[in-house]
């Protein structure tokens, strides 16, 4: 019998051991040994064999000419209040235009909280315990009301999570959202390969194939066909945001309007770093482009560093992974000479031996490779970055306890709806910190930010007792 062209494909690469099993398979295994590897751009694998395993390689990062980047102060922080108004203004326009697209990077699991289960299905808010996936797709369900434009939303899974987050939505109804406004597309994958740059086994039967970083988001929205959709339905800006990030205002006009007076091809909100070594990215400068260094990347006197005139930390502009792009520019990244570089990450692969017996590694063995998203910045033309306040925007959930967990979440979610209530002259107690005394609960579709809790508060001719279980819809 003939060997399948792919096969022969792989070895003329030098990669033929990938089928070293292949008679031993059942067809079944065969068959899905041949899929994976029709996934994976074998010139592209060799490529970055070239650049991001060769010797020298993993080299430091080059810190010529950083500074920090400049962004967009909040006008209680010395910003121009004008120019934020009229932002306001001009993003709402373009919002009830229907320009103005959600999109969410949801591939991850819940493992690291304990969960078994797609990240989005994890329940977040303080009483009703909606999932995350429930809180987005109400906030875009109540901004699109809102603006008189129903809003499409993206969401980009993983192999291991797309058919259970497909069933999720639709177990749920989609959450009141129009099935045909919401699309589901894979994230696309990479092999992960020896030192040397050979493609490593999984088992006899699969390849050790991880997903290839949120960066891979911007060549997964063109080749799963959604910027053609984009483009079919009017939709020239993508809302980005990461689905473990409840507060994340995914739909905010001010953010909008800012990225098109700016004619901005990607803009970036960021926060003051709340100390020194904060783990999130850094917004800087370098040879006239905007640029994120990783906080693990930024040497820790830079981290430190203090601004002589302001007292404050001199790189405070913490990334917190919210971006708005235009669907021109993401399908230039993803066709044009400009394309986002991959990463390398070494890690524990397991695997097989040469006889085809499991592998499991106590040291790293391998390379995966990942893309980020926020590497498209240097390409962009006239990038914005804005600032935010931590807590209208950011309080992400990634751990089962400490910081950025399920805890410091739901009270971070208690203190905006007490001071939503509190700029409303509501009487609410709170600590020092700003959480209530009691847990109350503001569903997104009665107030999804200030502006619309503040006109649904006002529509009731007798207010609500502030007590204990209290929840608004």
């Amino acid at each position: 019998m003939a060997k399948p062209p792919l096969i022969e494909e792989f070895e003329r690469a030098g990669q033929g051991h990938v089928f070293a099993f292949y008679n031993e398979l059942t067809p079944n295994e065969q068959q899905h040994l041949l899929s994976e590897a029709a996934e994976i751009d074998l010139t592209e694998v060799d490529r970055l064999t070239r650049t991001l395993l060769a010797k020298g390689a993993t080299a430091g990062i080059d810190l010529t000419g950083l500074a920090p980047a400049p962004y967009e102060c909040r006008p209680e922080n010395g910003g121009d209040a004008a120019a934020w108004a009229s932002a306001k203004t001009t993003g709402e326009a373009a919002l009830k235009a229907g320009r103005v697209a959600a999109f969410t990077v949801a591939g991850g699991q819940g493992t690291r909280l304990g969960y078994d289960g797609p990240k989005g299905t994890f329940p977040v808010t303080p009483i009703k315990q909606k999932t995350l996936f429930q809180v987005f797709a109400e906030k875009v369900r109540a901004a699109g009301v809102r603006y008189g434009k129903p809003i499409h939303w993206f969401i980009m899974t993983s192999n291991a999570n797309h058919g259970q987050t497909e069933s999720f939505f639709k177990d749920n109804g989609f959450f009141g959202l129009a099935e045909d406004h919401v699309h589901f597309f894979r994230q696309g994958r990479m092999p992960a390969v020896t030192i040397e740059g050979k493609i490593m086994l999984e088992t006899k039967s699969t390849i050790a194939m991880s997903p290839d970083g949120h960066g891979g988001s911007l060549r997964a929205l063109d080749r799963s066909g959604a910027l053609d959709l984009m483009a079919k339905e009017g939709i020239d800006i993508l809302s980005y945001f990461q689905v473990d990030n409840p507060l994340v205002r995914g739909i905010d006009p001010t953010f909008i309007g800012w990225h098109i007076l700016r004619g901005s091809e990607m803009s970036s909100k960021m926060v003051a770093k709340a100390y020194a070594g904060e783990k999130v990215g850094h917004f800087c400068t370098q040879h006239g482009k905007n640029i994120v260094i990783e906080y693990s990347d930024l040497p820790k006197e830079y981290q430190e560093q203090i601004d002589p005139v302001t007292g404050a930390l001199r790189y405070i502009a913490g990334s917190i992974a919210i971006h708005i792009l235009d669907t021109k520019f993401i399908r230039r990244m993803a066709h044009g000479d400009d394309s986002l570089p991959f990463h390398r990450a070494d890690k524990k692969i397991p695997t097989v031996d040469a006889a085809g017996n499991p592998v499991k590694p106590d040291k790293a063995n391998g390379v995966k490779f990942e893309m980020f998203v926020f590497d498209a910045l240097p390409f962009a033309n006239n990038p914005v970055v804005i600032e935010t306040r931590r807590q209208d925007d950011f309080s992400p959930v990634k751990n089962a306890e400490g910081l950025d967990s399920p805890k410091t979440c739901s009270d971070d979610q208690l203190r905006q709806f007490a001071r939503w209530l509190k700029q409303n002259n509501a009487a609410v107690t709170t600590d020092d910190t700003g959480l209530p005394s009691v847990a109350i609960e503001v569903s997104p579709l009665f107030g999804y930010d200030e502006d619309s809790f503040a006109d649904a508060w006002n529509k009731f001719p007798a207010k609500p007792a502030i007590t204990a279980g209290l929840y608004l819809e």
